[in-house]
């Protein structure tokens, strides 16, 4: 991401309904993971993810693979190491959940990124990764954020499973704004990252929240999730 782009990210994170629904589906995997231990989180970017993995009790450190994300994460009291999640600059074996959210789909190795996060992970520990999905949504919008490449499900699953990982779900967030988002990004040039008015953002959340509780998660969305681990 763009550093000029990531002050303004973290202003408005705490408020963004996209920000929130994710946030919310990192605790509801958190809390399935059993005792809290340590914990990693790569490529937060705007700290608000590895805060939440810190309210539910872990010990979490971030990687940020730039000196802005990892000031920002700094300023928020949390314990950055600056690296590559290619080379991530941690022990093996170490950590029991790791959250990599929009990190693979930046790497130019998605594979070799994958094996590290399945490096830093005990044995049975559980990896939570998110990538943009489907290349029919690819627009100037994915290259102003970085990104090399959107995902589909088996491709996802491979990149995963070749790191040594088993996955436990895969699955689909953003199914019910897939059709909008696809209509926009193909007709707005541009970044994309201006947050919507109040309202808007309201119903967006809402929404959100509504698809949680509807059978969707294998149809088509705009973001896939993956919940893997490491074999003990």
């Amino acid at each position: 991401m763009d550093a000029i782009e990531i002050p303004r990210d973290a202003q408005a994170e705490d408020a963004d309904w996209w920000c929130r629904d994710r946030r919310a589906v990192i605790a509801r995997e958190v809390r399935r993971t059993g005792p809290p231990g340590r914990a990693v989180a790569i490529g937060a970017a705007t700290a608000g993810d590895p805060r939440v993995l810190a309210a539910h009790g872990w010990e979490t450190v971030t990687v940020e693979g730039s000196p802005a994300s990892a000031r920002l994460a700094r300023g928020h009291g949390l314990d950055v190491y600056e690296g590559d999640v290619c080379y991530l600059p941690l022990p093996s074996a170490h950590f029991g959940f790791a959250t990599a959210l929009n990190a693979l789909e930046r790497a130019d190795d998605d594979r070799a990124a994958a094996a590290e996060i399945a490096r830093v992970l005990s044995p049975g520990g559980t990896a939570l990764i998110t990538v943009p999905s489907d290349m029919a949504l690819w627009s100037a919008h994915d290259v102003s954020l970085g990104r090399v490449r959107r995902y589909g499900r088996s491709a996802l699953a491979e990149v995963v499973e070749a790191a040594g990982l088993l996955v436990d779900r895969i699955w689909s967030r953003n199914v019910l704004l897939r059709p909008l988002v696809r209509w926009r990004r193909h007709r707005h040039a541009g970044y994309g990252l201006d947050r919507p008015c109040t309202a808007v953002n309201a119903g967006l959340r809402a929404l959100a929240a509504v698809e949680r509780h509807l059978p969707v998660k294998a149809l088509p969305g705009v973001t896939l999730f993956v919940r893997a681990h490491r074999p003990v």
